[in-house]
């Protein structure tokens, strides 16, 4: 089986809709913007892909289903045989590819980035599935194209899974502590510059990560055509930083290790494939009172 791209069109997911061996997942969750400031609403999208999905589509709620249930923080990665038993069920697994979709980031603001595929697609590489890619633009931009949807239920045979967990792809505290003190790590925080420079109060302590520069995750979206901005603008921030040299690592972060995939994937896009993913990101580094925060760039 030719090995798919990270991320896929839409022209190409509706042209392989028949294939047998592919599989299409919506990871859809619904995050909405505190009035206050404060932290989000996350929700499930559960509810939504019932009433219309992309045909053959199953649902994989990252939520209450590939989460760790006994971690205190949201959305930190599950113990590995809970994640596949889930996955597996789904009928995903050996001698399949998956294609990975969602309604976009955010409820107010949808077509900022598919970061919610990208983090299902992030877990599912770190426990070694392989062959997977992200649908360019998700949902909002297939809606817009006319494209064909469903209320069917998707529906695969359990499948079996032999792959082997990627412990380089994830980064813990202690990892982000000794990177900001390393000139060949190049740390990425990949909130917005508000949330960078501390004027929010979404997180328990204010600012960034010591030496951790920001590329924001929603500057790489096309607000009109929904889709990927070309290789060449996405290059230009990262190249400013370092950040694809290939004789470097790269951590990213941002508030609760989801948008931080999607910088992921770009970055394994445009060539850089030493990238690890902080997965308790600010959630719990800024729980942490010892671990130094700052507001200045």
């Amino acid at each position: 089986m030719e090995q798919i791209p990270l991320i896929v069109s839409t022209d190409w997911l509706e042209q392989n809709l028949s294939d047998p061996k592919l599989r299409i997942v919506d990871a859809t969750t619904f995050m909405e913007m505190s009035e206050n400031g404060g932290p989000p609403s996350v929700y499930s999208g559960k509810a939504s892909n019932e009433e219309a999905h992309i045909p053959g589509a199953v649902y994989a709620d990252l939520l209450n289903d590939l989460s760790d249930p006994e971690s205190p923080l949201p959305f930190m990665v599950p113990p590995r045989n809970h994640f596949i038993e889930k996955m597996t069920r789904l009928g995903i697994g050996d001698g399949n590819y998956t294609v990975i979709y969602d309604q976009g980031a955010l409820v107010e603001n949808p077509v900022v980035a598919a970061y919610w595929a990208s983090r299902l697609a992030w877990q599912m590489k770190y426990e070694g599935f392989e062959n997977i890619a992200v649908l360019d633009g998700g949902l909002p931009k297939w809606k817009a194209e006319g494209r064909p949807l469903t209320a069917v239920p998707g529906n695969y045979s359990p499948a079996s899974f032999t792959g082997q967990r990627r412990p380089e792809l994830l980064a813990t505290k202690e990892d982000v502590q000794q990177a900001t003190g390393d000139d060949n790590i190049v740390l990425i925080n990949s909130l917005s510059p508000e949330d960078y420079r501390g004027e929010t109060d979404s997180y328990p302590r204010k600012g960034h990560i010591p030496s951790s520069i920001n590329v924001f995750f929603g500057s790489h979206a096309d607000m009109e055509t929904k889709g990927m901005l070309s290789d060449a603008v996405l290059r230009e921030p990262f190249e400013k930083i370092g950040a694809l040299d290939p004789n470097k690592k790269v951590i990213t972060y941002c508030g609760g290790g989801i948008a931080a995939t999607w910088t992921s994937l770009i970055l394994n896009k445009l060539g850089q494939k030493n990238v690890a993913v902080y997965d308790g990101s600010l959630n719990e580094w800024a729980s942490d009172p010892s671990c130094l925060l700052v507001t200045e760039s």
